[in-house]
């Protein structure tokens, strides 16, 4: 932790309300007749006085919103695994150059301080974790703001993430941070491309089930109803097997899986092992030996930016709907 003068010279910088990220006068030179702005994040009001200037983001997809926004300029930088997929195949590739990849580990409180982050862009499991002592709390308590994903937002009776649609979530965060970057025409024009083009996806002839297999042996991992993964299985045609568990991200059973018999299996590719690892062990493990997504190899491979909230959904939805349609035709 740096020393407390640190943390008092970004007091200085960035002042907060009660209800949010207040901006401090001694920024005016940045602000505009735009400010200030108010916008609901997780139930919260979040107050803005002017643009935030050094923005610190958490994980792929929240970093993606920034950069589909254009907004590299306004980030100190971002803190990413190296093992969430390729990003030099996306619109937005030339954004993570011009901005800096602070750690490859996990966020913490001094990374945000380094870097005099007036804004942390995170979520819960996305960065936030009590367990560690990262949350917007203890960020506010250093003089820096929070905006919450708002796939992972709490129901306020316990810890229960994903209580807004995941795509209607991908649609808010874009249209927030709009309206906090004063970008509100690119927000929306990015709003009514995605509505555009995963409304245009054609369905298949009738909904195949589909198991997301995250990770885990003795357990699978897997996404629940409030999950981004949910809502693109849905949205390309198919029905997810586990849609039943109110959570987003949950540890289930195989036994469930067996007892369900899905059509096709997703695997969610990331970190170690990777997808062609999975692919083998669902393969060889004896209990699903009989499941017909395995017994017919209908095992289809996702980014892990794909299936979480991100500006990668439309495309995913799009590319899962092809496979489902070949599978809903046999």
């Amino acid at each position: 932790m740096r020393t407390k003068a640190v943390a008092a010279a970004a007091l200085l910088v960035l002042g907060l309300t009660a209800c949010g990220a207040e901006i401090a006068p001694g920024e005016a030179a940045t602000a505009s007749a735009h400010y200030p702005v108010t916008v609901e994040n997780c139930g919260e009001k979040l107050t803005f006085a002017r643009k935030p200037a050094r923005v610190v983001t958490n994980d792929v997809n929240i970093t993606e919103l920034m950069l589909a926004l254009g907004l590299a300029d306004r980030m100190a930088g971002y803190v990413m695994p190296d093992d969430k997929g390729k990003v030099d195949r996306v619109p937005w590739k030339d954004g993570y150059q011009q901005t800096a990849w602070l750690s490859k580990k996990t966020l913490t409180k001094e990374i945000a301080l380094d870097a005099g982050a007036d804004l942390v862009l995170a979520g819960w499991h996305y960065g936030f974790d009590e367990g560690s002592g990262v949350t917007p709390q203890a960020f506010k308590a250093l003089g820096i703001g929070s905006y919450v994903l708002s796939e992972s937002c709490r129901s306020g009776k316990g810890t229960e993430r994903g209580v807004m649609d995941p795509l209607e979530a991908l649609y808010t965060d874009l249209a927030n941070l709009g309206e906090v970057f004063d970008v509100k025409d690119r927000a929306d024009r990015l709003i009514a491309d995605a509505r555009a083009r995963i409304a245009a996806v054609p369905q298949p002839e009738r909904r195949p089930s589909v198991f997301l297999y995250d990770s885990g042996q003795d357990k699978p991992y897997t996404a629940g109803k409030f999950a981004a993964a949910n809502e693109i299985i849905a949205k390309a045609g198919g029905t997810n097997i586990m849609a039943d568990l109110a959570d987003t991200w949950v540890t289930a059973g195989w036994e469930s899986v067996v007892r369900r018999d899905p059509e096709v299996i997703v695997i969610n590719d990331y970190a170690t092992p990777d997808a062609e690892e999975k692919r083998r062990f669902l393969k060889s493990f004896p209990p699903l030996a009989n499941v017909s997504a395995v017994k017919n190899d209908r095992i289809f491979v996702l980014d892990y930016v794909d299936l979480v909230e991100s500006p990668r959904n439309p495309a995913a939805i799009g590319a899962l709907a092809d496979y489902l349609r070949t599978v809903a035709a046999r």
